[in-house]
């Protein structure tokens, strides 16, 4: 048989197109089955029913390293209780809050993820974030501003309270959260660094009032803190950077 004789019959091009073809679509409904996994099935607004996706996927079981496992997709509902209400009857229309504080209203900017009520844990089973006061092998360096001791000043110029420790991430080596101290003495509660700004004689927050720094989310414990209550932290602050101030709400012009 010559060379050829099989393929000159043959459009090898157009057979590769047509593999070509089939693989990317394979691949295309692979990635939106996939992105389906998770959130699915939707809660519509009207509470009428459910939008379930297609397609949707056959559920998988992930095995956490806690020896702990989880399925998805699922049939969970979240326990929080939405205290916001849409501001125009059309679908889609945005949320308003209607608690009596907004940045505790679980809307928008202070929106949380139902996490898990367990600390993050490093891939050797130690809580990934402590107080600095638990780990004597790290400290601050000696070329940055020492936060420990100066006042927490609010976007009013209220001082809130006092730098009481510092958080870190051990897995990392990186500060996640100031600990303050109120003023009144009431109680110490958590300051996501990202929101705060050191200088050398404070630490000023723009995000919240000094006032408000009271109604910040509590933790359980002083020595570590969960996944589910640093997702309330931040939330919190984000939603101060919208709901503060009702001037916040307005137009910029």
């Amino acid at each position: 048989m010559g060379t050829g004789a099989i393929t000159q019959y043959v459009d090898v091009a157009q057979l590769v197109l047509y593999a070509f073809w089939f693989f990317f679509f394979g691949l295309i409904y692979y990635l939106v089955r996939e992105g389906h996994r998770e959130g699915y099935p939707l809660e519509t607004e009207s509470g009428r029913g459910t939008i379930t996706g297609w397609p949707v996927p056959k559920p998988k079981t992930y095995l956490l390293h806690d020896g702990s496992e989880f399925s998805v997709p699922n049939d969970k509902v979240s326990m929080q209780k939405l205290a916001a209400e849409p501001t125009h009857a059309w679908a889609g229309a945005p949320l308003q809050p209607t608690g009596a504080n907004p940045m505790l209203d679980g809307v928008g900017p202070g929106a949380w993820a139902d996490r898990a009520d367990v600390p993050d844990l490093t891939s050797h089973h130690q809580p990934r974030l402590q107080p600095l006061r638990l780990q004597p092998d790290f400290d601050v360096s000696g070329k940055n501003r020492d936060p420990r001791g100066v006042p927490v000043i609010g976007d009013d110029g209220v001082v809130a309270g006092t730098v009481s420790d510092l958080w870190i991430d051990i897995g990392e080596a990186s500060f996640r959260y100031l600990e303050v101290a109120l003023t009144d003495g009431s109680r110490r509660v958590m300051l996501p660094i990202n929101f705060a700004r050191i200088k050398r004689d404070a630490v000023h927050v723009n995000a919240i009032l000094g006032h408000q720094f009271a109604q910040v989310p509590p933790i359980k414990r002083d020595d570590q803190i969960t996944m589910l209550e640093e997702e309330k932290v931040m939330a919190y602050y984000g939603a101060g950077l919208l709901y503060a101030e009702p001037s916040r709400t307005e137009p910029l012009i």
